[in-house]
């Protein structure tokens, strides 16, 4: 039986992913890796988090901080001090390692399953087409809001801030999604280390924030099992990712 191992927000912590890949049992004849974005950044080993996934023919969607590195590559964002990919733009398999990860698309489904960085909005009847052919390095209002939102209101509209909580009508992006049972499928998501593990009919949330020192988690669809490993250190002061 195939499995799709889904993980959450890695951002370079390439140890604690090989640790979650051994402990999960990961059989790459049957296999498949569905990161839920944010392969890079903030951790220790951007490179290394990229060569291992692709080594592993790992799927996955994009995140803020892929789209980020991949623009900063292009010259069309700076860098910023806080970031810590300069191993991947100063490689000598960079452009593939780009290539790859810029071919990964802002969202996939399954019969079962739609797989998100951040969050869908509650608009959206279709989430694949809505995203679909979106340009990784071309600003866009639809994946900006597939990567970047957390909080919003029923039509969609984001509040400026989402720390501390806004008020009403602002919630969760997911409530609003929830309420409109348009779809039955289960969401995966990540982007929300504050928020945690969310485990609720319908949500998977997985960003457990292994790069502010928690946890690295999977999920694991066709068995319903979460999988955890402790984050070896704290590597970045939280904050908003």
């Amino acid at each position: 039986m195939t499995r799709r191992i889904f993980i959450g927000d890695i951002q370079g912590c390439r140890a604690e992913l090989e640790e979650l890949v051994e402990l999960v049992a990961f059989d790459p004849a049957q296999d498949v890796l569905e990161p839920v974005g944010d392969l890079v950044n903030r951790g220790p080993d951007s490179l290394g988090t990229l060569r291992f996934l692709r080594d592993l023919g790992a799927g996955g969607v994009l995140g803020n901080h892929d789209l980020h590195l991949l623009r900063v590559a292009n010259g069309l964002r700076k860098r910023r001090e806080a970031d810590t990919f300069d191993d991947v733009l100063a490689a000598p398999d960079r452009e593939e390692l780009l290539a790859w990860l810029a071919a990964k698309p802002f969202a996939k489904t399954w019969a079962d399953v739609i797989l998100v960085h951040g969050a869908l909005h509650p608009a959206w009847r279709d989430p694949l087409i809505e995203l679909a052919g979106l340009d990784p390095l071309t600003a866009d209002a639809k994946s900006d809001f597939a990567t970047r939102a957390r909080y919003c209101a029923s039509d969609g509209v984001r509040p400026e801030r989402d720390d501390p909580p806004p008020p009403a009508p602002f919630a969760p992006w997911f409530e609003h999604w929830l309420a409109a049972k348009r779809d039955p499928r289960t969401i995966v998501f990540g982007h929300w280390a504050m928020l945690g593990l969310v485990v609720r009919p319908g949500l998977r949330g997985l960003d457990t924030g292994c790069v502010w020192g928690k946890q690295l988690t999977a999920w694991i669809a066709e068995e319903d099992r979460l999988v955890h490993v402790p984050a070896r250190r704290r590597y970045a002061d939280f904050g908003a990712n």
